[in-house]
């Protein structure tokens, strides 16, 4: 383990930003134009405190939650974050051990540095639980049936479709420095073969803003869950009236999140969305929410506002930076910890015990 030895989330962000090239930084780290949103999502839990409850026999805690039909041991995921050998060499494949190791499932990027097929082998080499694979619907169709395919073959537990990108967010700070993937790591998972650069910009993303829909309708969910025995979960809402339509047009489970400030800047913090969101489907299908968790009592906030459980990105990166899959079960752990410490300060023994009105 790296020292100093960190003690949470944000010393290992703070030790990632030191050690990792500015580049891979930046990318990681940056925000859509002024970077409002990305504020905002930290700001919608540090403006919110919580309204204990005391004399409640809190003694045994059970943290863990139902998602999908299985059981997970705590309301804790590893959300979709691209590139993860910019990190650290073993990327992807170090993360979904470190997730694996304590239970928690991994989702994987489309724009992963590791392919399907390696994710899912790592993972069940674990026994660990069965990673979820992040997907765009793609202008072609027939590519984006085969990422279907070969999650479904793999053994992927779920497909996380992402709804919140017509178009690719400006993020300028990857202006500035021409981002591109150094020699040596390429999206695993696009066909290389199409993917070409004109010396003025990084091939891969002309590739990838051309294979970006901006046509994409409801309708499209429909026609994903026509082709894929997995469930759908829809990610990237943050209005009640589209979580309905999400609901009705066969969703699984909805993600609460604005693609961590990454797309629409002054776009509305994902926890600031959650509450009519979660009034409005009451309880129909699970709600997840990702978008500035970094300590056990965000994930307590969020629980008694409405979500079934949350996601973390950024923290895995800086994790990974830091000490590969030590720093990301070490990381995991210590966000497990809080939460359990934070679910029994709360006067809470389970997740259920965690309602609205203990938000003030």
């Amino acid at each position: 383990m790296t020292d100093p030895f960190p003690l949470n989330l944000f010393e290992y962000e703070s030790l990632a930003l030191e050690r990792l090239a500015p580049i891979a930084r930046d990318y990681y780290a940056s925000g859509a134009h002024d970077e409002i949103t990305l504020r905002r999502n930290r700001e919608a839990f540090e403006r919110r405190s919580i309204r204990y409850r005391v004399l409640n026999d809190v003694s045994e805690r059970d943290a863990s939650v139902e998602l999908l039909g299985r059981r997970h041991p705590a309301p804790l995921l590893v959300a979709p974050s691209a590139f993860q050998r910019l990190a650290h060499p073993e990327g992807e494949l170090a993360a979904v051990r470190a997730a694996g190791t304590l239970g928690l499932t991994y989702t994987l990027s489309t724009l992963a540095t590791t392919s399907i097929e390696d994710v899912a082998a790592e993972a069940a080499l674990l026994d660990g639980p069965p990673p979820w694979f992040q997907l765009y619907v793609l202008r072609d169709r027939e590519l984006t049936r085969e990422l279907v395919s070969r999650s479904e073959q793999a053994g992927f537990e779920a497909l996380v479709l992402t709804v919140d990108a017509p178009l690719l967010g400006r993020r300028e700070r990857d202006a500035r420095n021409t981002f591109s993937l150094p020699p040596g790591l390429s999206a695993a998972n696009l066909p290389a073969e199409r993917i070409a650069s004109d010396g003025t910009d990084s091939g891969l993303f002309q590739f990838f803003a051309s294979q970006v829909d901006p046509s994409l309708t409801w309708a499209d969910v429909e026609w994903l869950r026509s082709v894929t025995s997995l469930p759908v979960i829809v990610k990237g809402v943050v209005r009640a009236d589209d979580a309905l339509l999400a609901v009705e047009h066969g969703a699984a489970a909805v993600i609460v999140s604005n693609h961590g400030g990454r797309q629409l800047d002054t776009a509305i913090a994902s926890l600031d969305a959650l509450p009519a969101i979660a009034e409005a489907v009451a309880g129909r299908v699970p709600l997840l929410l990702d978008g500035g968790v970094r300590r056990g009592t965000d994930v307590i906030k969020a629980l008694a506002l409405g979500a079934s459980a949350v996601l973390v990105g950024r923290p895995v990166l800086w994790a990974l930076a830091v000490d590969g899959e030590a720093g990301v079960r070490h990381a995991l752990k210590l966000l497990l910890d809080e939460i359990d410490l934070a679910l029994a300060l709360s006067g809470a023994s389970t997740p259920a015990e965690l309602t609205p009105d203990l938000i003030a």
